[in-house]
């Protein structure tokens, strides 16, 4: 269940209210019971701090990102020789049946 943060508009009382979602917000105040207890606005509970996933998962070389590879035209043609020594150099002479590439 969340905590909700109240305060008094009239006196100034403030109180942290566990509460159900579904459950009506308060209105009276409990300290001078005038009807102008209100919910605030606070900033979440929680940090993220540390090694966790949001801080390694997205780390790159600094590579381009898939929207912005997928975007970018291709500017160099390669030639048959290229293409002819990079499939070698792929296969590192294990043969095409090897599973280690």
């Amino acid at each position: 269940m969340p905590i909700y943060a109240y305060k008094c508009e009239s006196c100034g009382h403030a109180k942290d209210v566990l509460q159900k979602i579904s459950d009506a917000p308060l209105t009276d105040c409990p300290a001078c019971g005038a009807p102008k207890f209100s919910k605030q606005l606070s900033a979440p509970g929680f940090q993220l701090k540390g090694s966790g996933w949001y801080a390694t998962d997205f780390k790159g070389g600094g590579g381009v990102t898939g929207a912005a590879a997928a975007s970018a035209p291709a500017t160099e043609s390669s030639s048959p020789a290229a293409e002819a020594s990079a499939s070698s150099d792929a296969a590192g002479g294990c043969g095409a049946s090897c599973a280690c590439h």
